[in-house]
């Protein structure tokens, strides 16, 4: 539909114009190391609305969702929208409880340092960083892949566009600059998203022609009781819930809160507004199979969409893909960057503010290299969400179980932990492999991990009960 010279053109505006808005903004309010990785209490119930939307809506929505129903049928989708929102209003509570135990935060992993020690933190850092890793490989890769299907550009040109764009304003305004250019890409993604939606209904002529299609061809995809949507739907729930709970860019949204109304009110309303537009995403992937629009399920969405659709559309498909990417790998490069100054003024307590901020800086700019030689393969996006949710799964009870349990052990939190992963990756599927038993795989590694600690509280001693009160003093601001 476009030239590549075009397509780069306004790949380079679009990135170019959210990037200058970041730094600006960034060079007025320029703050403290504090304001650069947790912006404590400064942001009301709408800007947090808008931040979290932002940062739930990658571009990972225009192909995943749409995948999905290809082959899980009606209850994958609903299973994937339910997952969206899912994160969101289970952060309330485990957010709520987190500021009354640790006012003073800024990252997870400092509590799970305090509360389990190093082994446990170590475990689940890896963990954090290795889904960090994951979810900015699969964004890049997505808005690779879009930019391929409008013009002959190559994967590694768009994710080094893309990329360099979202570095740059946000390793310089940190959590700020992220939180201020969410809002900006709201206001293009929301009308965007419904434009899209609407050039779909026409491209596909209405539900009639999918509805009658899909009888034909696949039936079991409109039953959302069919077994095979069944186990889609609650793994996809399952995996997008409990992998949520460990997105560092999440904990950071639950301290720059004004104050837990806030936070609550932001967190539901997120979660509820998400629901909508990943289900309807999702409705694509069922029109691909009803319609017989095409051959490659991880395309579906556009396999519908521009056939028909106007020279213009091209355009404005570019600026929507960077617009969801770029607000929600802002936010994965802040939550990296807060990780690395927490974790390096822990390695060097004597270190300066700014030799803290450098750190945090130059070592998300290392991590930008492999994730642009992954992103360049154009991998399968769903594929590397999955492994990710996975390893996510199985830390899930042993972590936040001890936010509410005395009694919880480091000791038995790696144990369970690691049974967890065990057993999850047994039956998980290697690339390419059919999805057979993926439900399966996900159930053990959340629910192995339950077991193993009910288990040791039966064999083991009891022990002393934790202190949780003591959590308040085990962490302090940087300023």
């Amino acid at each position: 539909m476009l030239s590549s010279s075009a397509a780069l053109f306004w790949l380079l505006a679009f990135s170019a114009g959210f990037t200058v808005a970041g730094v600006a903004y960034a060079r007025r309010e320029r703050g403290s190391l504090e304001d650069y990785i947790a912006a404590r209490n400064s942001q009301g119930a709408v800007a947090t609305l808008l931040t979290l939307l932002a940062s739930s809506l990658g571009a990972w929505i225009l192909f995943s969702p749409p995948q999905a129903a290809t082959w899980g049928g009606l209850g994958a989708v609903i299973g994937y929208a339910l997952g969206a929102m899912s994160p969101r209003l289970v952060m309330i509570p485990l957010g709520r409880r987190m500021r009354e135990l640790m006012p003073g935060g800024h990252t997870l992993t400092e509590f799970l340092l305090a509360r389990y020690g190093r082994p446990m933190y170590s475990l689940t850092l890896l963990i954090m960083l290795f889904y960090l890793f994951i979810a900015l490989c699969a964004e890049i890769t997505a808005i690779a892949k879009l930019v391929t299907l409008l013009a002959p550009v190559p994967l590694w040109a768009t994710a080094l566009v893309v990329m360099g764009a979202t570095l740059i304003y946000t390793a310089y305004g940190g959590l700020r600059s992220s939180i201020f250019t969410d809002k900006i890409q709201m206001i293009i993604i929301l009308p965007l998203l419904l434009v899209l939606m609407v050039l779909g209904w026409k491209a596909v002529g209405g539900a009639g022609p999918t509805l009658a299609g899909l009888r034909d061809k696949a039936p079991q995809l409109l039953d959302p009781f069919n077994i095979g949507g069944l186990k889609a739907g609650l793994t996809f729930f399952m995996a997008i819930l409990l992998t949520g709970l460990f997105h560092q860019g999440n904990w950071q949204r639950i301290y720059s809160a004004r104050d837990t109304r806030t936070m609550r009110n932001g967190f539901l309303l997120g979660g509820l507004l998400v629901m909508p537009f990943i289900f309807v995403m999702g409705l694509f992937g069922l029109a691909f199979v009803g319609t017989a629009a095409g051959t490659d399920s991880s395309v579906a969405l556009f396999s519908i969409v521009l056939p028909q659709a106007p020279d213009w559309l091209a355009v404005a498909l570019i600026a929507l893909g960077l617009a969801l990417v770029m607000s929600s790998a802002d936010t994965a490069i802040s939550a990296v960057s807060s990780l690395v100054a927490v974790d390096a003024r822990r390695l060097m307590p004597r270190a300066a503010t700014p030799v803290l901020m450098r750190w945090s800086r130059w070592l998300v700019f290392a991590l930008a290299i492999p994730v642009m030689v992954v992103a360049a393969q154009g991998y399968d996006v769903l594929y590397l969400f999955l492994l990710a949710d996975l390893l996510c799964s199985a830390a899930a009870f042993p972590v936040f179980f001890g936010l509410f349990s005395r009694r919880h052990d480091g000791r038995t939190a790696v144990i369970s932990t690691l049974a967890g992963l065990v057993a999850g990756l047994w039956l998980f599927p290697a690339p390419g492999e059919k999805p057979v038993f993926l439900l399966e795989s996900f159930l053990l590694a959340a629910l192995v991990p339950l077991a193993v600690t009910l288990l040791a509280r039966r064999l083991i001693a009891a022990r002393a009960e934790f202190d949780l009160s003591g959590l308040r003093g085990s962490v302090s601001r940087f300023d």
